[in-house]
């Protein structure tokens, strides 16, 4: 869980952020290879997918496989894809089989070759996306065995996205207690809205106009930080002004958004009055 705080000083808007996680640590390693080989009674001979792929209308499947040898104890095997976000694309995990359904893309029963075909969709971001693979025993044991890369192109030209519609105070005044302002903008991208990488804004300080060293500041659109509504379009953030040691005067802001293409936004510039 995450508490984010920007706070007005002298020095310019301030971050602290506070978390709290736990770390877990052990023998497992990623890469395009086996990983986990913790009490296995089969070996990974191969991970079969391609290492590259472009989304093309009417072939948009991708296959794939998971090569075994002495899987006589293994009771299913499965996938999970993930984007370069780290967020998985399908709701449960995908199950590969290895009963020669050759519209799966299996085509010799009992082989020890598990399949399963894969729908991409020209609203994938365009990136690295990770498969990992698993496989679960007679006792119900899931163990992770491979991991494999594969860099999707969605086919679309990449349009920049655009921000419009912010909504923030002119004004702000310094209280006896913490003033908090709420700031929100909407972001639209052509390419699809998990193609926007990044919402933020600069401060700049009076009265010299000097950059914040914490520039940038992100914003949201999780449901966090002052976010209405998780996934909307609309990015929110927090700005909480201390009762001692802000620099009064007027304060420029300039709002952007970024996608996975590295393209930037238009620009919004906001004037707010600290008093």
């Amino acid at each position: 869980m995450k508490k984010l705080i920007l706070k007005f000083t002298k020095y310019g808007i301030l971050l602290s952020v506070f978390s709290t996680a736990l770390l877990f640590t052990g023998c497992v390693k990623e890469f395009d290879s086996v990983v986990d080989v913790r009490q296995m009674d089969f070996k990974v001979t191969y991970v079969g997918i391609v290492d590259s792929f472009t989304f093309i209308p009417g072939d948009s499947v991708i296959f794939i496989r998971l090569g075994l040898n002495n899987p006589a104890g293994i009771n299913k095997i499965t996938a999970e894809i993930y984007s370069q976000d780290n967020k998985r694309l399908q709701g449960s995990p995908v199950e590969l089989f290895d009963d020669g359904n050759s519209s799966i893309g299996d085509f010799v029963k009992g082989d020890g070759v598990y399949s399963q075909k894969f729908p991409f969709s020209q609203f994938f971001p365009n990136g690295v996306y990770r498969i990992e693979y698993f496989s679960e025993d007679k006792y119900l044991n899931n163990y992770k065995v491979a991991v494999k890369s594969l860099n999707f192109n969605n086919g679309q030209s990449n349009i920049p996205p655009v921000v419009s519609n912010l909504q923030a105070p002119d004004t702000a005044f310094i209280g006896q207690q913490t003033t908090v302002i709420k700031l929100t903008l909407d972001v639209l991208d052509s390419n699809g809205q998990n193609d926007i990488e990044s919402v933020f804004f600069n401060s700049f300080i009076p009265p010299n106009g000097n950059p914040s060293s914490g520039n940038p500041f992100i914003m949201y659109d999780d449901g966090s930080n002052g976010d209405d509504t998780a996934g909307d379009g609309k990015y929110s953030v927090l700005v909480q002004l201390p009762a001692t040691g802000v620099t009064k005067g007027v304060y420029r802001w300039e709002f952007q958004a970024r996608d996975r293409g590295k393209k930037l936004s238009n620009v919004i510039i906001h004037n707010i009055h600290i008093l």
